[in-house]
């Protein structure tokens, strides 16, 4: 396949804004995939602010940060992403070139805890305010789940309403699959 999947396609987008010794956000930490990816992108200068309302989700990737020496690169807060503003130092404001959010639920654990669209806009629409200019901020959409779909619309509806002089938006999605498969959103600051 010539197409890059969802999740490559991501990191693709990451990999274009961010370099070795920049500060980057994981808005949802979850297992703590992305938040290795972002800490081994940003280099043993850079730093990688994680965020989970779990847990769960910062014991595992505080975990999988040490398994992979990395979490001295990292700093995880157990409070929702749409507390962006408050936890990241603000002589680092102006400075984060990436940001990645991975929404619905923590896979393998409860269901009934999702992300939910007022935080998430509050979140995005914070991190576009903090970030460097050609920032990047990639939404992995999940909407199959009970709740998935009010989400969904209400950042299609959030990004529709940018300014194209403030931000680029693009969405990538495969259209052509069953089961409500997942797609992306980007945002480039300008």
């Amino acid at each position: 396949m010539k197409l890059e999947r969802i999740l490559p396609f991501a990191k693709t987008l990451l990999q274009k804004a961010v370099k070795n010794g920049d500060i980057v956000v994981d808005a949802t930490i979850g297992n703590g995939h992305d938040t290795v990816f972002l800490a081994e992108l940003v280099g043993e200068h850079g730093k990688v602010y994680g965020f989970d309302v779990q847990e769960q989700a910062i014991l595992a990737t505080k975990e999988r940060l040490i398994q992979h020496s990395l979490l001295e690169r990292t700093t995880l807060f157990h409070e929702g992403h749409e507390r962006v503003t408050q936890n990241i130092p603000l002589e680092e404001h102006g400075k984060i070139t990436g940001a990645i959010f991975n929404l619905g639920y923590l896979p393998g654990s409860d269901k009934n805890i999702i992300t939910e669209p007022e935080t998430t806009i509050d979140a995005v629409s914070q991190l576009l305010n903090i970030m460097a200019p050609e920032g990047i901020i990639v939404l992995v959409i999940y909407h199959g789940h009970d709740g998935g779909d009010i989400e969904r619309d209400a950042l299609l509806n959030y990004c529709r309403h940018l300014d194209q002089k403030f931000a680029h938006v693009i969405r990538y999605q495969f259209i052509n699959q069953q089961h409500n498969p997942p797609f992306i959103i980007a945002i480039e600051k300008r």
